[in-house]
């Protein structure tokens, strides 16, 4: 093992109490794992962007940051954060393409995978941690481990090794060919259709377990004798970066000049809301169900001086709308334009919380096609993701 010459056993203890009970079968791999090895340096959110940090320089400080039930972001752009130079700020709109996902939400997606104690299972690797739990609780040639990246993997499996974890480690596209037939797949990166290779690597009767890119839906599904696949959303909330098939993402569609439409434009429909102003970005099942049904939606809002709320949505097909009121309890004035009315599909969605108390998408039953395309249903409401 690395001699960091820090205490962190008493640190990965606390970790599991506060999140698992002892007899938990995972409560042992967080107890018994250093995750201060496999974040040594991170980026921490700054005033005007993120500054990269690294453990070495305040020990407290790391062990602090790695014991915590947080996720650090530790690549951002193409920037990993220990190939950057002390004092690096990367500004805020730049995208994180690489983390090390908060402790319990990796146990959790490992609960939902149920695997038992002979399960081969293909994880995400990121900074090796997850690895190193799925590891301590199954054994090493009980797991794979795969990323796009050549340095995480790398990086990864030398920081494995040297904690006496050695599973498979491969460089590959998480959506393209895997590895080997496994028993279980867990990807803590996000996708928006189950890829078929998923499909074709599970065993009959395998169970995978991801979350659909944008979304808060933790997707839960086995294998059925067809080739696709049978299950349900999750109760548990959670969102992942999207899986990446390249260096870094692609830019996002152009909207600046919808957004200087959005902010001024009459609007070709031109009323009043059912409902006050919301921050869309910031709930879960409403945020989620939107996605599902009108993907790709860019949410914006602003608050001026006087209290006046704005809420802006852009489409890259061109849809745009904007609600304004003068208060959090006043219906806003809402301009709709392009092919699509945005609001009017929020404000569907609002209804339906409104009425039932919760939202179909929340616990929605699902089926996946041998071609990967998700259909979701729940209380006569259903959705389609290709």
């Amino acid at each position: 093992m690395i001699d960091t010459g820090l205490p962190w056993e008493t640190h990965a203890r606390r970790l599991a109490n506060r999140h698992l009970r002892p007899e938990s079968p995972w409560w042992g791999p967080i107890a018994s794992t250093p995750r201060h090895i496999f974040v040594p340096n991170w980026w921490e959110r700054g005033t005007d962007g993120r500054v990269v940090r690294r453990g070495t320089d305040d020990p407290d400080v790391w062990l602090k940051a790695a014991y915590s039930n947080d996720t650090l972001v530790t690549r951002m752009g193409t920037v990993h954060a220990d190939q950057a130079e002390p004092g690096t700020l990367v500004p805020y709109g730049t995208r994180a393409t690489s983390s090390s996902t908060m402790p319990s939400l990796v146990v959790t997606m490992y609960q939902h995978a149920m695997p038992g104690d002979d399960s081969r299972m293909l994880v995400t690797t990121g900074t090796g941690y997850g690895t190193a739990l799925a590891c301590r609780r199954l054994g090493n040639k009980q797991v794979i481990s795969v990323d796009i990246d050549g340095y995480l993997v790398q990086a990864a499996t030398d920081r494995l090794a040297s904690i006496g974890l050695h599973p498979r480690t491969v460089v590959c596209d998480i959506t393209k060919a895997l590895p080997d037939e496994v028993d279980r797949i867990v990807s803590t990166v996000s996708v928006r259709a189950v890829p078929t290779s998923w499909l074709d690597a599970l065993c009959p009767g395998g169970r995978l377990v991801t979350t659909i890119t944008d979304t808060g839906l933790v997707l839960v599904a086995d294998k059925t004798k067809d080739g696709g696949a049978r299950g349900f959303i999750a109760n548990d909330r959670a969102s992942f970066m999207g899986a990446r098939h390249g260096d870094d993402y692609p830019l996002a569609p152009e909207t600046a000049g919808l957004w200087e439409t959005a902010q001024h434009a009459e609007g070709e429909s031109v009323t009043t809301g059912r409902y006050p102003v919301m921050q869309v970005s910031e709930t879960w099942d409403v945020r989620s169900t939107l996605e599902v049904t009108v993907p790709g939606i860019e949410h914006r809002t602003d608050v001026g001086k006087d209290g006046t709320r704005t809420a802006y949505m852009l489409h890259p097909d061109g849809s745009w709308a904007r609600a304004e009121a003068s208060g959090r309890r006043e219906l806003p004035t809402v301009h709709q334009g392009g092919p699509r009315r945005l609001w009017d599909e929020l404000d569907k969605i609002r209804t339906w919380l409104v009425i039932d108390g919760d939202l179909p998408v929340a616990g929605a039953a699902v089926r996946i096609t041998p071609d990967g395309t998700c259909h979701l249903s729940r209380r006569g409401w259903s959705a389609t993701i290709t």
